[in-house]
Order: C-alpha cells, then sequence, then structure tokens
C-alpha cells in the first residue's frame, strides 16, 4: 500500500527503535540467570527505545508536539500536531523475556488521531492505519472479527494490580465475561490487544487505569478495520478517562452491557460489605 510521507516517517522510526528492543530482548533473556537481574537494563533499554524514536521524528517533523511514556510532553511550534509515544509497551514482557512487546506510535491533528502504527520487532509484524484508508498488517488489509455468537468469542482483558485499581470491580468483570465468552485471555500489552482486534485474532477487549500512548495508536486501528471503541460507558471519551473498550458492533454493545451490570454488582457489593457489622 502507499503511505503518506509522515506515516513512513513513522514507521522508520519504529524500525529504529525496534531493532535495538530485539537486540536488547536477548540480552534480557541473558540476564535472567543472574541475581540482580534484568530491570535496569530494561528500563535503560525502554529510555533508548523512546529517544531513538523521538530522535527519528524529529528529524522530519521537528516542529510537532512529541507526548512519551518516559520523556512526558514537549510542545513543538506547530500547535497542531503531536506524536504521542510508547517506545515499550509489555515492559514486563520484555522483562521476563516474552516477546510480546510493541512500539507504538499516533500521530494526533487538532485534537484527533489521524494515524498509528503498533510494531512488534519480535515478530516483525507491522500494523499501519490512517484516518480513511483502513488498516493493515505488513500491507495487508485487515478487518475486525465478523463473529457474532458469544459463545465463539475470546476476549481480552487487563488486570489491575493489587493496590491499583478497582479490585472488586475488575473481579466482577471477569466473571461476567468467562460466563459469556469462549475464552478471557491477558496478554500484557494494550497496544498489541487493540491491534489484535483490529486483524481479528481477538473479537472485543477492555481494559482500565491506561494512558494516551496505550490507546492512541491501537484506537485507529480499530476503527480503521471496521470496529467499535468506546470508554466503558460507551463514550468516546477514551483518552481523559483512561479506559477502553473495542470489538466489532455486536461484541461491543455486549462487552458494555456485561460491563455496566458487572459494576451494578460491584456497588452492590461494596454497600453491603459497609453496612456488614
Amino acid at each position: 500500500m502507499q503511505h503518506s510521507a509522515v506515516l513512513n516517517v513513522m514507521i522508520k522510526a519504529a524500525h529504529r527503535a525496534g531493532r535495538g528492543l530485539k537486540r536488547d530482548l536477548g540480552e534480557v533473556e541473558h540476564l535472567q540467570v543472574s541475581l540482580k537481574g534484568p530491570r535496569n537494563f530494561v528500563t535503560a533499554a525502554d529510555r533508548r527505545a523512546e529517544e531513538t524514536v523521538r530522535e527519528e521524528l524529529a528529524k522530519a517533523r521537528p516542529d510537532y508536539g512529541f507526548l512519551g511514556e518516559e520523556g512526558g510532553a514537549r510542545a513543538g511550534a506547530d500547535k497542531s500536531h503531536r506524536f504521542i509515544v510508547d517506545p515499550l509497551d509489555g515492559t514486563t514482557n520484555f522483562l521476563h523475556g516474552i516477546p510480546h512487546f510493541a512500539v507504538s506510535i499516533a500521530l494526533e491533528r487538532d485534537g484527533v488521531v489521524v494515524a498509528g502504527i503498533v510494531y512488534n520487532p519480535a515478530n516483525d509484524e507491522l500494523f499501519v492505519a490512517e484516518r480513511g484508508k483502513g488498516a493493515y498488517l505488513n500491507d495487508k488489509r485487515i478487518r475486525v472479527a465478523a463473529r457474532q455468537r458469544f459463545a465463539d468469542a475470546v476476549v481480552a482483558c487487563g488486570l489491575p494490580h493489587y493496590g491499583r485499581g478497582d479490585l472488586a470491580l475488575a473481579r466482577r468483570e471477569i466473571a461476567a465475561a468467562q460466563q459469556a465468552f469462549a475464552g478471557l485471555r491477558r496478554y500484557g500489552a494494550a497496544t498489541l490487544d487493540l491491534a489484535w482486534i483490529a486483524c481479528g485474532r481477538l473479537d472485543a477487549y477492555w481494559e482500565r487505569d491506561l494512558s494516551p500512548w496505550d490507546l492512541a495508536a491501537g484506537s485507529i486501528l480499530v476503527r480503521e478495520a471496521g470496529g467499535f471503541v468506546s470508554d466503558c460507558d460507551g463514550k468516546g471519551d477514551i483518552f481523559t478517562k483512561g479506559e477502553v473498550v473495542a470489538g466489532n458492533d455486536t461484541m461491543h454493545r455486549e462487552l458494555l452491557r456485561l460491563l455496566k451490570e458487572a459494576g451494578s454488582e460491584a456497588g452492590k457489593d461494596a454497600i453491603r460489605e459497609a453496612a456488614a457489622p
């Protein structure tokens, strides 16, 4: 497929950062057996990847703003455009030598994401999308799954860590999904969960407590692949709320319904616990 000039810049940046991460993954696998472990090494790899992406993007678009997980926000002279970058989504996977992680780059224009890429250097899968031009995996057009039967669907989710997020709500939501769908998965990389929705490997996905760089590129992939993306209330405020529900029309609506019911039950649980002697 023909890419726009700016998408080519984003792809080049992701490939360059990805080469470093793939090389570092081999080092992580060696460091697993050391007493110190690879955590400090992975932190450095994450930062190197973001700096690589930022440098590559700045060569071609020096006036654009930049929002990265590691370096935070940097304003640009061009107030209409901003790159949103997660240089290593799936850090915990990477830390353990699990080859399921990605470089994620999105381009925002006047507050709207207009292009996005998600690149897993471990298996050389490149997902790309531009507004109005469809979504692609390694230059092959992709679409969300057409499945309509919930009993056939495989759904991905996030799992909050102890002390972070609403564990009681998560338990209710997971229980509801387990009863409704064929399978539930937790892969540990939000950008790839969304990319896998876009190419039909997953039927639906939800997660809370996310950041813009977790959502930006993946959200346009899903939409350009014919899917639906919203917050957990069915509205479009995914970046401010830091939450996402995605899937085809049928799965998206059903998952929203289940989450609403689970939230209601979790609220009743909280009231009962508060009233208990």
